[in-house]
Protein backbone atom coordinates (compact mmCIF):
# COMPACT_ATOMS: atom_id res chain seq x y z
CA UNK A 1 0.00 0.00 0.00
CA UNK A 2 1.52 3.42 -0.59
CA UNK A 3 2.21 5.88 1.87
CA UNK A 4 2.26 9.43 1.81
CA UNK A 5 6.14 10.64 1.69
CA UNK A 6 8.17 11.70 4.20
CA UNK A 7 8.02 14.58 5.50
CA UNK A 8 11.83 14.84 6.32
CA UNK A 9 15.11 13.82 5.00
CA UNK A 10 16.57 16.52 6.43
CA UNK A 11 19.43 15.04 9.00
CA UNK A 12 19.01 17.14 12.81
CA UNK A 13 21.40 20.38 13.13
CA UNK A 14 23.12 19.91 16.80
CA UNK A 15 24.19 23.69 17.81
CA UNK A 16 27.26 24.11 19.29
CA UNK A 17 27.74 26.59 21.52
CA UNK A 18 30.95 29.35 22.42
CA UNK A 19 32.93 28.27 25.28
CA UNK A 20 33.63 32.53 25.82
CA UNK A 21 29.79 32.16 26.75
CA UNK A 22 31.46 31.16 30.07
CA UNK A 23 32.76 34.08 31.00
CA UNK A 24 30.24 36.40 29.40
CA UNK A 25 27.39 34.17 32.43
CA UNK A 26 30.22 35.66 35.13
CA UNK A 27 30.67 39.10 34.08
CA UNK A 28 26.95 39.53 33.87
CA UNK A 29 26.21 38.16 37.33
CA UNK A 30 28.55 40.47 38.78
CA UNK A 31 26.99 43.29 36.77
CA UNK A 32 23.77 42.81 38.38
CA UNK A 33 25.81 42.56 41.89
CA UNK A 34 27.50 45.64 40.88
CA UNK A 35 24.28 47.45 40.55
CA UNK A 36 23.24 46.07 43.82
CA UNK A 37 24.35 48.00 47.00
CA UNK A 38 24.01 45.00 49.02
CA UNK A 39 25.66 42.85 46.25
CA UNK A 40 29.01 44.65 45.31
CA UNK A 41 30.79 43.33 48.37
CA UNK A 42 30.03 39.90 46.88
CA UNK A 43 31.28 40.41 42.84
CA UNK A 44 34.58 39.30 44.03
CA UNK A 45 33.64 35.75 45.29
CA UNK A 46 31.21 35.46 42.93
CA UNK A 47 33.88 36.18 40.29
CA UNK A 48 36.73 33.81 42.13
CA UNK A 49 34.95 31.30 43.42
CA UNK A 50 30.88 30.00 42.50
CA UNK A 51 30.38 31.44 39.41
CA UNK A 52 32.97 30.16 37.86
CA UNK A 53 31.65 26.67 38.95
CA UNK A 54 28.00 27.57 38.00
CA UNK A 55 29.19 28.67 34.39
CA UNK A 56 30.89 25.67 33.66
CA UNK A 57 27.87 23.31 34.63
CA UNK A 58 25.86 26.12 33.01
CA UNK A 59 27.60 25.70 30.01
CA UNK A 60 28.20 21.80 30.07
CA UNK A 61 24.05 21.67 30.30
CA UNK A 62 23.23 23.97 27.19
CA UNK A 63 22.20 22.25 23.88
CA UNK A 64 20.20 23.08 20.95
CA UNK A 65 18.58 20.73 18.55
CA UNK A 66 16.66 21.76 15.24
CA UNK A 67 14.76 18.92 13.10
CA UNK A 68 12.29 19.28 10.20
CA UNK A 69 9.54 19.70 12.85
CA UNK A 70 11.23 21.13 15.76
CA UNK A 71 13.64 23.16 17.67
CA UNK A 72 14.45 21.80 21.16
CA UNK A 73 16.62 23.65 24.02
CA UNK A 74 17.65 22.97 26.69
CA UNK A 75 19.90 24.78 29.69
CA UNK A 76 19.75 25.02 33.43
CA UNK A 77 21.45 23.65 36.63
CA UNK A 78 19.33 24.05 39.72
CA UNK A 79 15.84 25.29 37.48
CA UNK A 80 16.35 23.13 34.37
CA UNK A 81 14.38 24.43 31.38
CA UNK A 82 13.77 22.28 28.32
CA UNK A 83 11.60 23.58 25.49
CA UNK A 84 10.72 22.10 22.17
CA UNK A 85 8.53 24.42 19.85
CA UNK A 86 7.29 23.44 16.38
CA UNK A 87 8.63 25.03 14.15
CA UNK A 88 5.39 25.97 12.30
CA UNK A 89 4.60 27.92 15.57
CA UNK A 90 7.97 30.14 15.23
CA UNK A 91 6.70 33.42 13.58
CA UNK A 92 10.07 35.16 13.97
CA UNK A 93 14.11 34.33 14.72
CA UNK A 94 15.81 38.07 15.58
CA UNK A 95 20.00 38.18 15.76
CA UNK A 96 20.49 40.36 18.58
CA UNK A 97 24.73 41.47 19.49
CA UNK A 98 25.36 44.12 21.63
CA UNK A 99 29.10 45.85 22.66
CA UNK A 100 28.93 43.74 25.93
CA UNK A 101 28.01 40.56 23.56
CA UNK A 102 30.63 41.74 20.66
CA UNK A 103 33.40 41.86 23.02
CA UNK A 104 33.12 38.21 23.88
CA UNK A 105 32.38 37.42 20.25
CA UNK A 106 28.63 35.81 21.27
CA UNK A 107 25.45 36.79 20.05
CA UNK A 108 21.84 35.87 20.77
CA UNK A 109 18.58 34.33 18.62
CA UNK A 110 15.36 35.04 19.90
CA UNK A 111 12.31 32.46 18.52
CA UNK A 112 9.51 34.35 19.03
CA UNK A 113 6.03 32.01 18.87
CA UNK A 114 2.62 31.94 18.08
CA UNK A 115 0.41 31.56 21.81
CA UNK A 116 -2.63 29.90 22.26
CA UNK A 117 -4.65 32.81 22.60
CA UNK A 118 -4.68 36.28 20.65
CA UNK A 119 -1.74 38.18 21.82
CA UNK A 120 0.15 35.83 23.80
CA UNK A 121 3.33 35.18 22.10
CA UNK A 122 6.56 33.86 23.58
CA UNK A 123 10.14 34.18 23.15
CA UNK A 124 13.28 31.88 24.16
CA UNK A 125 16.63 33.29 23.87
CA UNK A 126 19.45 30.90 22.91
CA UNK A 127 22.94 32.98 23.89
CA UNK A 128 26.07 32.15 22.33
CA UNK A 129 25.37 29.86 19.73
CA UNK A 130 28.53 29.45 17.00
CA UNK A 131 27.31 30.72 13.74
CA UNK A 132 23.54 31.62 14.69
CA UNK A 133 23.16 33.39 11.31
CA UNK A 134 23.57 30.09 9.83
CA UNK A 135 20.85 28.59 12.46
CA UNK A 136 19.00 31.15 11.81
CA UNK A 137 18.47 31.19 8.00
CA UNK A 138 18.50 26.93 8.77
CA UNK A 139 15.51 27.32 11.36
CA UNK A 140 13.46 29.91 8.60
CA UNK A 141 14.24 27.82 5.57
CA UNK A 142 13.16 24.44 7.51
CA UNK A 143 10.19 26.52 8.81
CA UNK A 144 8.82 27.72 5.42
CA UNK A 145 9.45 23.73 3.84
CA UNK A 146 7.35 22.83 6.35
CA UNK A 147 4.95 25.26 5.53
CA UNK A 148 5.39 24.43 2.06
CA UNK A 149 4.81 20.76 2.24
CA UNK A 150 1.49 20.91 4.60
CA UNK A 151 -0.20 23.19 1.79
CA UNK A 152 0.27 20.78 -1.36
CA UNK A 153 -1.90 17.78 -0.39
CA UNK A 154 -0.41 14.61 -1.27
CA UNK A 155 -1.71 12.16 -3.70
CA UNK A 156 -1.84 8.27 -2.62
CA UNK A 157 0.81 8.19 -5.70
CA UNK A 158 3.42 9.02 -3.90
CA UNK A 159 6.19 10.84 -6.33
CA UNK A 160 5.98 14.29 -7.16
CA UNK A 161 5.24 13.75 -10.75
CA UNK A 162 2.56 12.01 -10.14
CA UNK A 163 0.93 14.81 -6.96
CA UNK A 164 1.20 17.67 -9.48
CA UNK A 165 -1.08 14.91 -12.43
CA UNK A 166 -3.20 14.76 -9.45
CA UNK A 167 -3.99 18.41 -8.81
CA UNK A 168 -3.42 19.24 -12.54
CA UNK A 169 -6.66 16.53 -12.94
CA UNK A 170 -8.62 17.91 -10.15
CA UNK A 171 -8.21 21.93 -11.60
CA UNK A 172 -9.57 20.01 -14.60
CA UNK A 173 -12.77 18.50 -12.85
CA UNK A 174 -13.21 21.91 -10.90
CA UNK A 175 -12.77 24.03 -14.31
CA UNK A 176 -15.71 21.83 -16.07
CA UNK A 177 -18.24 22.15 -13.30
CA UNK A 178 -17.49 25.78 -13.41
CA UNK A 179 -18.52 25.80 -17.31
CA UNK A 180 -21.48 23.85 -16.52
CA UNK A 181 -22.80 26.15 -13.60
CA UNK A 182 -21.96 29.10 -16.20
CA UNK A 183 -24.21 27.63 -18.97
CA UNK A 184 -27.25 26.65 -16.95
CA UNK A 185 -29.70 29.64 -17.30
Amino acid sequence: MPTSPALSETPPLHATFNPLIRPYLVAMVAWYLLLSIFGTPLILVWVLGPGQWWARHYFDRLGCTLDDRTLQFRKGILFRVEKTIPLENIQDVTFIEGPILRLYHLSILRVETAGQSPGQAHSMQLVGIVDAHALRDEILARRERLRMQRAIPHSDAGTPHETLEAIRLRLDEIAAMMRARQSVP
